[in-house]
């Protein structure tokens, strides 16, 4: 495992070699955020089985995914695919079948993570950049299609926050409504927030937002009162989902990239 580390936080992120029995085919590999914690209050993440026990495919920490935006062979079954950030899978058996090798680089406060996929006329450059700047832990992306054919990606981050003492979760500065459910209601307060508290299962909700400008979350946190995270880019869908251990909230980037074309993104984490 890899740490920044500074006077205030200590970010552990997963060694793409040294963890394998960490990964599965969900989570990108490069640039995994498994754990930040604070030098008074201790470990500020969660997951959906934290403390007790961990999984790949439940995670914890600030995990990224593509894994909803398989590249297939033309012509092929749709078992094997190319999973971004993982390398190739076999999607209906949950398996890795071939990694993808990661470039490291290392600095005081940053972890740079670079792989190349090349897959059925699929070639692809991408970046994982993690940055710890004071109480500000930064993960970037970038991906480049270095191939002939468009790449229609659709990414996620996943952050695992403990579940407060009150029922309010987060606040968000785009309009949004929530859809009649038994789980999740908007609060005087502008905040989301339980219903049925307490939970014994997991309980998700899609959003509906009217986003014109990028998203900016304030969410409550049991050790630390309230944190929070910007976005670099306006969602497109927008759900949320918790258990008793846990809550999330997953703003999807989804882009088609042409051949010799890049994105850009970022999202930061305030501790």
């Amino acid at each position: 495992m890899f740490t920044l580390s500074n006077a205030s936080l200590v970010v552990e992120v997963l060694d793409p070699v040294a963890d394998q029995e960490r990964f599965g085919t969900r989570y990108c590999t490069g640039g995994y955020i498994f754990q930040v914690t604070d030098a008074r209050h201790g470990p500020l993440l969660s997951g959906p089985t934290y403390p007790e026990s961990f999984n790949w495919f439940d995670g914890q920490g600030l995990p990224e995914a593509f894994n909803l935006g398989p590249l297939v062979a033309p012509g092929g079954d749709g078992a094997r695919a190319l999973l971004i950030g993982i390398g190739e899978c076999d999607t209906r058996a949950n398996t890795i079948l071939t990694p993808c090798t990661w470039a490291i680089e290392e600095t005081a406060s940053t972890l740079t993570m670079r792989t190349v996929h090349e897959y059925e006329g699929y070639v692809l450059e991408l970046e994982r950049i993690v940055a710890l700047n004071g109480r500000t832990v930064r993960s970037h992306t970038r991906l480049k299609n270095n191939g002939e054919r468009f790449v229609a990606m659709r990414w996620f981050p996943h952050p695992f926050y403990p579940q407060p003492e009150d029922d309010e979760l987060c606040r968000v500065n785009i309009p949004l409504q929530i859809p009649a459910n038994d789980s999740y209601r908007l609060a005087p307060s502008g905040f989301i927030a339980r219903s049925g508290w307490p939970w014994n299962e997991g309980h998700y909700q899609a959003l509906n937002h009217q986003a014109h400008t990028n998203l900016v979350i304030q969410q409550r946190h049991p050790a630390l009162g309230l944190v929070a995270a910007t976005c670099s880019y306006v969602p497109t869908f927008f759900p949320i989902w918790g258990n008793q251990k846990t809550f999330s909230w997953e703003p999807f980037f989804e882009r088609t990239i042409a051949a010799g074309r890049e994105e850009a993104w970022w999202i930061d984490y305030d501790f």
